[in-house]
């Protein structure tokens, strides 16, 4: 599981949000293992964005990648400031 809480500028909020789905769809396109993500808004200008990997191998070549597609890169582009990202398990 992929936790990352960021803050992204009230004003670019809509675009964000209108941003998610091509991230979605070339997530699901080029990064092997990945099964779910969830963004949560919270409060102020931060968001919490919540991803299901298949593993932690899947994941760690994902953040190899980076922001390789289109839809990917618009979506990074709108974050203002990375707070935090931490992996864990479910249980």
């Amino acid at each position: 599981m992929e936790l990352t809480r960021f803050r992204v500028s009230p004003e670019h909020a809509g675009q964000l949000l209108a941003a998610r789905p091509k991230m979605i769809a070339d997530f699901e396109a080029d990064r092997a293992g990945f099964l779910s993500g969830r963004l949560v808004r919270l409060a102020g200008d931060e968001w919490l964005d919540i991803v299901e990997w298949r593993s932690p191998e899947d994941f760690a070549a994902s953040r190899a990648k980076g922001a390789n597609l289109p839809g990917i890169k618009a979506f990074f582009d709108l974050i203002d400031e990375l707070v935090s990202m931490e992996e864990g398990t479910v249980s």
